[in-house]
């Protein structure tokens, strides 16, 4: 027997949804009928399965129309997904580009190679530096999801320990946790077992979530990362003692240009590209988060490799 999922959407997918089911209900119908007159003797035993013959030649014509309707509709639908991947890509390019001279112009200066600044320069100078560098990240960003969502992003596995990524990303945010005055900590299993990962998407996956938790905890606040081998793999924990969040915030999160938390810095695509990134290992992420009270983050990763 022929059967198929329709996953067309809108008005088009009922209309193919209905035309399929009336399709094997009339080829039902003829199935009742042709046996109904073969017991009746009617009809010849060779009429009444060429009768039924007909109904399953009809209901199969039907499901292999829906289908080719479906497909087109699928391929339409990556076609509009590779044009906006091409889309960002040379927008990413447009815009990197200038800021990148811009910032290194602005390194110049502040090297004081050209001539002395003044002190009120050189802040000028630090905060358009500043600004280039979270517009070439928020580029980077957006290149990085677009690579993702066409499907041209395929993770490059291979035995990684999580405990030496969670400890290299750690190290890297220490600076930037002193400078808001917090304290960041972090905890490892003696030993952990490797699993098949990418490890530039699983530090960036890391770096995002603590990143997203040193810039929501408070001045002189604490973030803490633990890493443990679990019986299905590895989990993180990423936890914060900041203002936490609401249900209404919770609901928000994991959405483009949507940071959970109103009036604060971000764009949101940090934690957009973390959850793609841990799904493309076939991992889930979770959260626990109350108002006034933290935020955790769980990051789980399974043992075997991605089929």
């Amino acid at each position: 027997m022929v059967t198929t999922d329709v996953a067309v959407s809108g008005p088009a997918g009922w209309l193919v949804a209905r035309a399929l089911w009336v399709a094997w209900l009339a080829a039902a119908g003829g199935v009742v009928a042709a046996a109904a007159l073969a017991a009746t003797g009617r009809w010849s035993p060779a009429t009444a399965v060429a009768g039924l013959a007909a109904g399953v030649v009809v209901a199969a014509a039907s499901t292999r129309h829906v289908l080719r309707i479906q497909r087109a509709e699928l391929d339409n639908l990556a076609a509009q997904v590779d044009r906006r991947a091409e889309q960002v890509t040379a927008l990413s390019h447009e815009l990197r580009t200038p800021l990148s001279m811009i910032k290194g112009a602005a390194d110049l200066l502040l090297e004081r190679t050209p001539g002395p600044l003044t002190a009120a320069q050189e802040r000028f100078l630090s905060v358009i530096g500043h600004q280039c560098t979270h517009v070439v990240s928020l580029c980077e960003s957006l290149l990085t999801q677009a690579k993702i969502e066409a499907g041209l992003f395929t993770p490059r596995l291979e035995a990684a320990d999580v405990s030496v990524l969670a400890r290299d990303v750690v190290t890297a945010m220490r600076p930037l946790c002193a400078q808001r005055q917090q304290r960041i900590t972090l905890d490892t299993p003696q030993v952990t077992p490797r699993i098949a990962a990418d490890p530039l998407l699983i530090s960036q996956a890391l770096t995002n979530l603590v990143s997203n938790a040193s810039r929501f905890t408070t001045v002189g606040g604490n973030v803490d990362v633990r890493v443990m081998a679990v019986d299905t793999g590895i989990a993180v924990y990423v936890t914060d003692d900041g203002a936490g969040m609401s249900r209404e915030q919770r609901h928000r999160l994991f959405r483009r240009f949507a940071t959970g938390r109103p009036l604060e810095d971000g764009t949101g695509l940090g934690l957009v590209i973390t959850k793609s990134i841990v799904e493309l290992h076939h991992g889930a992420i979770m959260i626990d988060t109350t108002s006034a009270r933290g935020t955790t983050f769980l990051l789980t990763l399974p043992a075997g490799a991605p089929e």
